[in-house]
C-alpha cells in the first residue's frame, strides 16, 4: 500500500496511521465534505426512524443468506474442500488493488470451486490510497478486474470500510468519486455485472446516509455493510438503545427510502475476535471473546440477521483465521467449534422458511417451517429450563441428539423439531 498506509499480515488489514500531521491535514481538506454528512444525516437519520414501522419484510432466500468469507490465498485447496464441506452456497472473496498480480489465481480460485459444485462469489475489492487519488488508475485496473471476472462473479463490492482513514479514504466524497469510476464502466463497458457500494462499517449510519442521499450520479444494486456490534459483547446487546435487530432495521429502512438502490441488503463482514490470539486479533484483548462466546454469538447474530427477513446475504469473516475464524491455522488446521456449529446451522436453516421470532424476558424463540416441520430454536439470556415434549425432537448447537426430558437453556442455542403426533 502507498505509504504511510502499511497493511498488518496478522489481523488482514491496515495498521493505523501514525502520520496525524498527515491525517489532520487531509481532514481538514476533506471538512467540506464532512459537513455535508451531518447536514445529510440530520435528516435522513430521523425521517428513517419514522418510516422503519412501514417496511416491510422481503423473502429472504434461505439458502443464498448464507455467506462465507475466504480467502483465496490461505491455504486454497483446504478452502475448497471445507468449504465444500460446509455446504455453503455463496462465498466472498476480498481483492486488494494494489496486488492486482493475484488477479490470475484468484480466477483459478473461483473457477475449481464453481467447478466442484455452482458457488455464487462476492468480491469484495479493497482499496488503497493510490487508487483513491489515481482514477485514472483505478479506472485501468477495474476495467481489468471486470473483464477477466464478469464472467464468475455475482457481486462487485466497491471499497470497503470508507469511514476509517487507514483504509484510504478521508471522507464520502471521495468514495463517491471512487465509486463512480466502477459505476461508469458498468454502465458503458459492462452492463451485466452488478456492483454494492456504500461500505461503511459498524453502526455509522450518518456516513451511509451521505452514501444513499446525494446529488451524484449513479446507482447500487445493492448496499454493503460491515455491521460489527463485537464492541457491544453480546447481538442482543444495545448501543445507544439499539441492538442487532434494530440496527438491521434503520439500515433497511434507509436502503428502502434512498432512491440510488435496490431494494437488497447484504451484511459483507461481520466477526467477534477470539481471546488469546494477539497479534492475530484485529481490536484490543479487551473486545476479545472465548471460543465459547464466539460461536454462541456467530449463530445468535446469524439467527437475528435471517429474522429480520431484511438481509439478503450475511458473509461471516471468515474461515480460516487465527483471531476470528472459524479455523485457527497456526499450528496446522483446528477447527474450532464454531465450524461444526455454523455448518449444523446451515443444516437446520437451508430450506426454512421463516415464520417469527418471539422475545419474552430475554428468552428468545426463532421458529421456521422446513419440510412441512416446524422448526424452533431457543436461546435465552439469563439460565433457564424447559421441559421436553413427547414430540420434541432436540439438537444441540453441534447436532447431536440431547435426550434428556430437561433442557437447559442458555446462551447456546438448541434447535427443537415438533414432530406431528400421530
Amino acid at each position: 500500500m502507498k505509504k504511510p498506509y502499511e497493511w498488518d499480515q496478522y489481523s488482514d488489514q491496515p495498521y493505523p496511521l501514525k502520520d496525524k500531521a498527515y491525517k489532520k491535514m487531509m481532514r481538514k481538506r476533506e471538512l467540506n465534505s464532512l459537513l455535508k454528512t451531518v447536514v445529510i444525516s440530520l435528516f435522513v437519520l430521523p425521517l428513517s426512524l419514522l418510516m422503519l414501522p412501514f417496511v416491510k419484510r422481503k423473502l429472504v432466500n434461505s439458502r443464498e443468506f448464507f455467506c462465507m468469507g475466504a480467502d483465496f490465498q490461505r491455504e486454497p485447496e483446504q478452502t475448497l474442500d471445507l468449504i465444500e464441506d460446509l455446504g455453503v452456497e455463496r462465498i466472498l472473496l476480498r481483492l486488494k488493488l494494489w496486488e492486482l498480480e493475484s488477479l490470475d489465481t484468484l480466477h483459478t480460485f473461483i473457477t475449481t470451486s464453481q467447478a466442484r459444485r455452482q458457488k455464487k462469489i462476492t468480491l469484495k475489492i479493497l482499496q488503497d490510497r493510490e487508487h483513491v487519488e489515481d482514477l485514472e488508475l483505478l479506472e485501468r485496473d477495474l476495467r481489468t478486474l471486470f473483464s477477466t471476472l464478469q464472467e464468475s462473479v455475482d457481486l462487485f463490492e466497491i471499497g470497503t470500510t470508507i469511514n476509517r482513514a487507514k483504509w484510504g479514504f478521508f471522507s464520502i466524497d471521495e468514495y463517491i468519486q471512487f465509486y463512480q469510476v466502477a459505476y461508469k464502466l458498468q454502465q458503458e463497458e459492462f452492463p451485466a455485472i452488478k456492483l454494492i457500494g456504500s461500505g461503511v462499517i459498524d453502526f455509522e449510519y450518518h456516513f451511509t446516509s451521505h452514501t444513499l442521499f446525494n446529488l451524484h450520479n449513479y446507482r447500487y444494486d445493492g448496499v454493503g455493510a460491515l455491521l460489527y456490534v463485537d464492541r457491544r459483547g453480546a447481538p442482543e446487546n444495545t448501543q445507544m438503545g439499539f441492538g442487532t435487530s434494530d440496527k438491521i432495521a434503520l439500515l433497511s429502512t434507509m436502503v428502502w427510502l434512498s432512491p440510488k438502490t435496490k431494494h437488497k441488503l447484504h451484511i459483507t463482514e461481520t466477526n467477534w475476535p477470539i481471546s488469546n490470539t494477539v497479534p492475530y486479533a484485529p481490536t484490543s484483548e479487551y473486545e476479545c471473546v472465548s471460543e465459547d462466546l464466539y460461536t454462541d454469538y456467530m449463530l445468535r447474530y446469524h439467527y437475528l440477521a435471517f429474522a429480520s427477513q431484511q438481509v439478503d446475504t450475511l458473509s461471516w469473516h471468515q474461515l480460516i483465521a487465527p483471531g476470528y475464524g472459524l479455523i485457527d491455522n497456526r499450528e496446522g488446521l483446528r477447527k474450532r467449534s464454531a465450524y461444526q456449529a455454523y455448518k449444523v446451522m446451515f443444516h437446520f436453516l437451508k430450506d426454512a422458511k421463516f415464520l417469527r421470532l418471539d422475545i419474552k424476558r430475554d428468552y428468545y424463540i426463532l421458529q421456521c417451517l422446513v419440510n412441512s416441520e416446524l422448526l424452533q430454536i431457543h436461546w435465552s439470556l439469563r439460565e433457564t429450563t424447559l421441559q421436553k415434549e413427547s414430540n420434541f425432537e432436540v439438537y444441540d448447537h453441534l447436532g447431536e441428539n440431547i435426550e434428556k426430558d430437561t433442557l437447559n437453556i442458555g446462551s447456546c442455542p438448541i434447535y427443537i423439531i415438533i414432530k406431528q403426533e400421530a
